[in-house]
């Protein structure tokens, strides 16, 4: 059975004004995420800049998250380097700290070949005492991990235990989930194919919107677990009107980030060299997140 299920967000790195990590305002956010109904967070994803932060900063934002976090609450926790000597170096730091997965990306610079793929994941499950997930981001990274090394890593390693696709392709995560669904946790990484992809056999999502909406995320989860179709159909397209302004339209985390300031969270504006956006795209943020009720 897939050990991870349910709406996990991807939070921020909250800074402050001379762009030093907020600590008091990002134990804040993740009581606000827990009391928000998610099943779990995601520290030092695309959404935390985890390229922005130094290792010692990256140990740190962990240690805040899992001291906060209840130990009932799973904290998965990114661990994507350009060379795999680096992911084993920080991967071992990590599971040092008690995070309960390790989330993966390709190396995003060199475009590595699918041998090398598997060569990059293969080592690292050998030599890291602790679980692993995928996470396909062709968005950053530039490239899909293939199915048939993402099913062969399956096969040969046990401790790689599923994937966040953030590809938005609805055929890919059909085959992912007629490959490997009964033994392998698949989770949609882009918000708009949530519901669509759990109709499937998904086992949950990583979005970045949970960071705007958690209360909408965590009842679209609920509906669908209920089977309450209609509501989830409408809580689905509530989600998608917030995607797609804040994730989509403007510089991700200088979006996210406006946002949530917006909902009272004060989390500051992302580091260079990200900007703040102006007030058209501003407005255009306040708009979505009235329409979707959510403001």
């Amino acid at each position: 059975m897939p050990m991870l299920e349910g709406v996990f967000v991807p939070h921020v790195t909250p800074f402050d004004g001379d762009e030093n990590i907020n600590e008091p305002v990002l134990r804040e956010i993740v009581h606000y995420f827990i009391s928000s109904g998610l099943n779990g967070l995601v520290s030092l994803g695309s959404n935390g800049e985890f390229p922005y932060l130094s290792f010692e900063e990256k140990l740190r934002v962990v240690e805040i998250v899992r001291e906060e976090a209840p130990s009932k609450i799973p904290v998965i926790a990114g661990a994507t380097e350009n060379s795999t000597r680096e992911v084993l170096r920080l991967g071992k730091a990590l599971l040092d700290l008690g995070v309960d997965v390790l989330l993966v990306g390709p190396p995003y610079y060199f475009k590595p070949s699918p041998d090398e793929l598997f060569a990059h994941y293969s080592t690292l499950a050998d030599e890291l005492d602790g679980k692993i997930l995928l996470y396909n981001v062709p968005k950053f990274a530039g490239l899909n991990i293939p199915i048939e090394v993402i099913e062969r890593l399956a096969e040969e390693h046990s401790n790689i235990v599923g994937i966040k696709d953030s590809g938005s392709n609805m055929g890919r995560i059909c085959e992912l989930v007629r490959r490997l669904g009964d033994r392998f946790t698949i989770l949609a990484g882009t918000a708009d194919v949530m519901y669509p992809s759990w109709v499937l056999g998904a086992h949950g999502a990583v979005v970045a919107v949970a960071n705007v909406a958690p209360e909408l995320c965590a009842e679209l989860w609920r509906a669908f677990k209920e089977e309450n179709h209609e509501k989830a159909r409408e809580l689905q397209l509530r989600v998608n009107l917030v995607n797609e302004v804040v994730v989509k339209r403007y510089n991700q985390i200088s979006a996210i980030k406006a946002a949530m300031e917006m909902r009272g969270l004060s989390v500051d504006r992302p580091r260079l060299p990200s900007l703040s956006l102006d007030e058209k795209a501003l407005e255009d943020i306040r708009e979505a997140l009235r329409t979707a009720g959510v403001l």
